[in-house]
């Protein structure tokens, strides 16, 4: 396989037994479905905002929680920033692999560009290095091609703030090299091992003791 998505690299980096369950043998472990409905509703209402959908009605429809974040959200100074596409599908190739993930949205102002990830949950601690922020960047960097400035922005819904990484010249030689040399161990990789850091928390600790 040589088309990873941030959560790939992300779950291989993590734990390789993790990755083959996940993502080798296509093992779908179920979660409760209230763990993602917040979340879901509001991506789903921002998109149909950003396109000039009438969202009125649908606001009704939320709890009193809900509609707190959703307002967070349209209140958000990038969130307010000029449309550019939603829910939109980039890949690019990187190295002799390519990476892909899907934005929550691209906005701009003037020719600066603007990636948009916002979260109902946490954060990553260090969004700079995170796999999300890397392939997001670099898919972007290669769409645009020409642009004044180029920025991933976490929107943390959850405590009302901005996380925003721009991509210079220096994070784009870290990001390729980081995102081709973990390309390159998960092709390469045959033996899937265990780490036992969170397996506590794994919804496949299960699979691993039949192993």
């Amino acid at each position: 396989m040589n088309n990873f998505s941030p959560n790939m690299l992300k779950t291989y980096i993590s734990c390789p037994k993790k990755y083959y369950f996940k993502y080798i043998q296509n093992i779908s472990m179920p979660q409760p479905a209230s763990f993602f409905e917040k979340g879901k509703k509001i991506h789903a209402l921002a998109n149909y905002y950003l396109r000039g959908a009438d969202i009125s009605n649908m606001i009704n429809e939320l709890n009193e929680d809900e509609k707190l974040v959703l307002e967070k959200l349209l209140n958000n100074e990038f969130f307010k920033k000029n449309y550019v596409n939603s829910e939109y599908n980039l890949s690019c190739k990187i190295g002799t692999y390519w990476v892909s993930g899907r934005l929550d949205a691209l906005m701009h102002d003037g020719n600066d560009y603007f990636i948009l990830d916002y979260k109902t949950g946490a954060i990553p601690k260090n969004p700079e290095t995170d796999f999300q922020t890397m392939v997001y960047l670099m898919c972007a960097d290669k769409k645009l091609k020409t642009y004044s400035s180029l920025k991933f922005i976490y929107i943390d819904l959850r405590n009302n703030r901005n996380a925003i990484t721009e991509l210079t010249q220096e994070k784009k030689f870290l990001y390729e090299k980081t995102l081709i040399e973990t390309c390159k161990k998960i092709a390469e990789e045959t033996e899937y091992s265990q780490k036992s850091d969170f397996c506590r928390f794994c919804e496949y600790s299960k699979l691993c003791s039949i192993y």
